[in-house]
């Protein structure tokens, strides 16, 4: 059975029924099935179900964002955000698939030369419980836009947006097939990946996943797109605007308690400024709202998961036994036991774990440093290279940093974020492949060369 239970209350939710294998079989069947008409049908009429999709989840959007708050703990305000995020999605894609399409046209010997966009075929995705929708949503959208049908394998945890997902695809005129979820554990996913009929696989996940997963899909052949978090780095020069970039810093490290893979994990600061900072974090971590996530006020909600306390408690303790100074927080509350305490932690080292490892929780650790090129080798040190944020007001050091900065996005003053318009992804152990945008529509398509002589 996969069970959801409420990570506020402690209460199960529901139980669901692990599908067999026969009806998995009978799901990836209905996929292939439907993708033959699908893949066949023109770009205006799977773009006007994307265009209806938008407007059946925005009339519903208070009963999903409801049900992501009981499933996974996050506060009402940040689900209702999420599911605002998904109806954008949907209408970016609704307007813009056409354009990202076009065939494009190239200037040869032959009489003809052109580039065409193909769906690769039925396509299967492991999505992660952290943002149970926006999560399908930014891999689906953008691949049945291009004519592929979907079969994806939700977290455990967060099964019923999982099937309210599949439910407002079908209520929103989307032939049976098109997009189908598989309620199954992960160490049944090879079964899905092996199946011929599957012709390309997406990730969200861990790092220990990803590499699981690619194993699979290359033994087998298939084309993957992987997303595997990271310890995204929040770098603080002399020169910014110290009350913005603390308040955004706060808010991208606290954000769904710190389970965001671009979250700011790693605040590596000037050390002109870093006594500032840190008090400054203090303060405003003295004042969130932490408590019921169903109240419109809290700011922040509990951990999704029992095991998510204990990793990260884990890390804390690790990083405390080896030096690193500990400011605030570090232990999980003992009148909520779902909540960790808000943490900040400074005089870190390489053998620390939080140092090297993805810190999924509302921990932040500090590091140092008193020139550029300094807070290049710690930034670039990570194994990981999904995202950063970098604060400063100098247009040379911008230009500078923009390619010297080991990761998929860099942003200047403004914190790290997904965008429908824009690429998303990763380099090194965050992962690799494309979302969203252009690229990321293209990620799943047979790029084909058309000659004519």
């Amino acid at each position: 059975m996969l069970k959801s239970t409420n990570p506020y209350t402690n209460e199960l939710i529901k139980a669901y029924a692990e599908h067999t294998d026969q009806q998995v079989l009978h799901k990836l069947q209905c996929a292939s099935a439907s993708y033959k008409e699908w893949s066949a049908a023109n770009i205006e009429m799977r773009t006007s179900l994307l265009a209806r999709l938008a407007d059946n989840i925005e009339a519903s959007k208070m009963d999903f964002a409801r049900e992501i708050t009981h499933e996974m703990g996050k506060p009402i305000t940040e689900s209702i955000a999420e599911i605002e995020k998904c109806i954008g999605l949907c209408r970016h894609y609704a307007i813009n698939t056409v354009k990202y399409l076009e065939a494009s046209s190239i200037e040869t010997e032959a009489k003809t030369a052109k580039v065409i966009f193909e769906p690769l075929g039925v396509l299967f995705a492991i999505m992660p419980w952290n943002f149970p929708w926006w999560q399908v949503l930014r891999f689906a959208v953008p691949a049945v836009a291009a004519g592929n049908t979907i079969v994806f394998k939700h977290a455990p945890n967060v099964s019923g947006a999982a099937l309210s997902i599949e439910k407002v695809f079908i209520d929103s005129g989307f032939p049976e097939g098109v997009l189908s979820c598989l309620l199954m554990k992960a160490e049944r996913s090879e079964f899905v990946i092996e199946n011929p009929i599957i012709k390309g696989v997406s990730l969200t996940g861990s790092e220990s996943a990803g590499k699981a997963v690619g194993a699979l899909a290359g033994k087998h052949l298939k084309k993957v797109v992987l997303e595997l978090g990271g310890s995204d780095p929040f770098i603080v020069f002399e020169d910014a605007h110290l009350e913005t970039c603390c308040a955004v810093g706060n808010k991208s490290r606290m954000l769904n308690a710190g389970q965001v893979c671009i979250a700011a994990k790693r605040f590596i600061v000037h050390e002109s400024l870093f006594e500032s900072f840190v008090q400054k974090q203090l303060d405003i971590i003295k004042s969130l709202i932490a408590g019921n996530p169903m109240h419109p006020a809290t700011q922040l909600g509990p951990l999704a998961r029992p095991d998510l306390i204990e990793l990260i408690d884990n890390q804390v303790n690790d990083a405390i036994s080896k030096g690193a100074i500990l400011h605030c927080g570090g232990k999980i509350n003992t009148t909520h036991p779902g909540f960790y305490a808000p943490t900040v932690l400074s005089n870190i080292s390489d053998d620390m774990l939080v140092y090297h490892e993805e810190t999924f929780g509302p921990v932040m650790t500090f590091l140092t440093f008193n020139n550029e090129e300094e807070s290049v080798q710690l930034v670039n040190k990570s194994r990981f290279g999904l995202g950063a944020s970098v604060w400063t007001n100098d247009e040379n050091r911008i230009s500078r940093l923009s390619r010297q900065l080991d990761a998929g996005s860099v942003f200047f003053n403004s914190m790290v974020k997904s965008d429908p318009r824009l690429p998303f992804g990763g380099i090194k152990n965050s992962g690799f492949g494309r979302e969203l945008g252009e690229y990321g529509i293209k990620e799943f398509v047979n790029i084909k060369t058309i000659w004519v002589q």
